[in-house]
């Protein structure tokens, strides 16, 4: 199996807020929870999808940053 790990791409995420979760869920059968973050505002996460993480759900008001562009969740 090939570490995909050093070529996935990192993206940001900025809490606008305090209290906004963070939550990487897993790849396979079955897609859970695997890990969760809380920030507070101001604070920035630097993360990437890996082998496990298939999907990132934040929730909160805060600023994500990718390389195809930037969004701002409500």
């Amino acid at each position: 199996m090939t570490d995909r790990t050093d070529k996935a791409e990192y993206f940001i995420i900025k809490a606008l807020e305090n209290g906004v979760n963070v939550m990487g869920l897993t790849r396979g059968h079955d897609t859970r929870f695997h890990h969760t973050e809380k920030l507070d505002q101001g604070e920035v996460m630097i993360a990437q999808f890996t082998e496990h993480t298939s999907a990132i759900k934040v929730r909160g008001k805060a600023l994500i940053q990718t390389s195809h562009g930037e969004i701002t969740n409500e």
